[in-house]
């Protein structure tokens, strides 16, 4: 009796050993085999496209970025952020400070430090709830139909990283007004 497919018909063929399945499925699924010098080719080629992608993303080009950093809402509130001086810019700093500052063998000196630090972190907390508040209400007013959801926080997170480190890079200066 032989196998019979769904419309009654026989396969016509024999069912292969599983050795032979096993042995057609790994030479399909290698890679051609490459020489050395095409295998650096791509590989500075790969690097070359990272590198691109990574100046691109730095720059602030909305090919590059992320799906969360993408339009003109984001972009209206990196600028903002990046327009002012925050409390939180200051914070990674001010914890190196404490950091030496509680090396020293003098509890006043010690507590001090630690005081001054705690001291930033609520400032930092304060002015990010207040920024918050000013973007959900400036985005609101110049694009009405744009979602406010997220952008707090997006606001809030982009003001406590130091200015040289924040990526996509400031556009704006401190200080500068835009558009």
């Amino acid at each position: 009796m032989t196998p019979q497919g769904v419309d009654g018909t026989g396969k016509g063929r024999a069912t292969p050993k599983r050795k032979e399945s096993e042995s057609r499925r790994k030479q399909s699924s290698l890679s051609p085999i490459k020489g050395k010098e095409q295998k650096k080719a791509a590989k500075a080629l790969a690097k070359q496209n990272r590198v691109a992608q990574r100046a691109a993303y730095l720059r602030g080009e909305d090919s590059a970025l992320p799906i969360r950093d993408r339009g003109p809402v984001r972009k209206f509130v990196r600028n903002y952020v990046d327009s002012r001086r925050s409390t939180g810019e200051y914070f990674l700093p001010i914890i190196f400070l404490v950091l030496i500052l509680t090396l020293i063998p003098v509890a006043a000196v010690q507590i001090s430090a630690i005081a001054l630090m705690y001291g930033v972190l609520v400032f930092a907390v304060i002015d990010g709830f207040f920024l918050s508040r000013r973007i959900r209400k400036i985005v609101a007013e110049k694009f009405p139909d744009a979602p406010t959801k997220g952008l707090g926080m997006y606001a809030w997170l982009r003001s406590t990283q130091m200015r040289k480190l924040r990526a996509p890079h400031p556009m704006v200066k401190v200080g500068e007004k835009f558009k």
